[in-house]
């Protein structure tokens, strides 16, 4: 072998140990772009499974949590004994109202003019104005003895409830029946049953109760009459 030969075998090594050796060729820039793409829209979709899992979420919630409208069976439990109302200081709203103690007849608030009045709001399904009825009707002849007039007014529902009612608790004292829109209860601003307005003898309004009355505050609030 000559050395012409030599140097050729030398050259074909060195070739194809740097062909062995070469690094492989880069991505192409569409490869780049593309991978790019598919990165962007997985994360794009899991962001938005996420988004869409915690709306449903959020509506279960909605869908199972209770809902807090007020009754007319039941008081506003944030707000009960001695609280404000707009009709403090001002000329009670006037009524007049078929007597569910009898079987016919009116009453009128402007009959009682020159008296203090209790007026009580109630209806027969209310638990507390079932608690409150034995109370009220014992207390209703020392209130007249102090020429305070005791009034209930029921609220919108049948007759013969009201009367089972009233029969059931041995009231006596004067009842009437709102109007069948209950428009009594909406000029008082009633938020519930059982409500108590105290009137004095100008025919002002001076207190509300909300809830059950009890005799501490009855008597709290029959100071506000002097």
């Amino acid at each position: 072998m000559d050395v012409k030969d030599v140097a050729t075998n030398i050259t074909n090594i060195t070739a194809n140990e740097e062909q062995a050796y070469k690094p492989h060729d880069p991505v192409s820039e569409p490869e780049v772009i593309e991978k790019h793409s598919r990165k962007r829209s997985i994360t794009i979709f899991v962001i938005v499974s996420l988004i869409n899992v915690a709306l449903l979420v959020l509506l279960w919630t909605q869908l199972l949590t209770p809902r807090s409208d007020l009754s007319q069976s039941n008081s506003d439990t944030s707000t009960l004994g001695d609280v404000s109302s707009p009709l403090v200081g001002k000329s009670a709203p006037d009524f007049t109202l078929s007597n569910l103690n009898s079987n016919g007849g009116k009453v009128s608030l402007a009959s009682f003019k020159g008296k203090s009045v209790v007026v009580n709001f109630w209806l027969s399904s209310c638990q507390p104005c079932q608690a409150e009825a034995p109370f009220l009707q014992q207390s209703a002849a020392k209130l007249q003895a102090k020429g305070v007039t005791l009034i209930g007014i029921d609220g919108q529902e049948s007759v013969n409830d009201a009367r089972q009612f009233l029969q059931k608790y041995a009231v006596t004292y004067t009842n009437v029946q709102d109007t069948v829109d209950g428009t009594t209860g909406i000029n008082y601003g009633i938020t519930g049953n059982p409500e108590t307005f105290f009137i004095n003898k100008n025919g002002i309004v001076v207190a509300r109760w909300i809830g059950e009355l009890n005799d501490q505050g009855l008597q709290h609030e029959l100071a506000k009459l002097q």
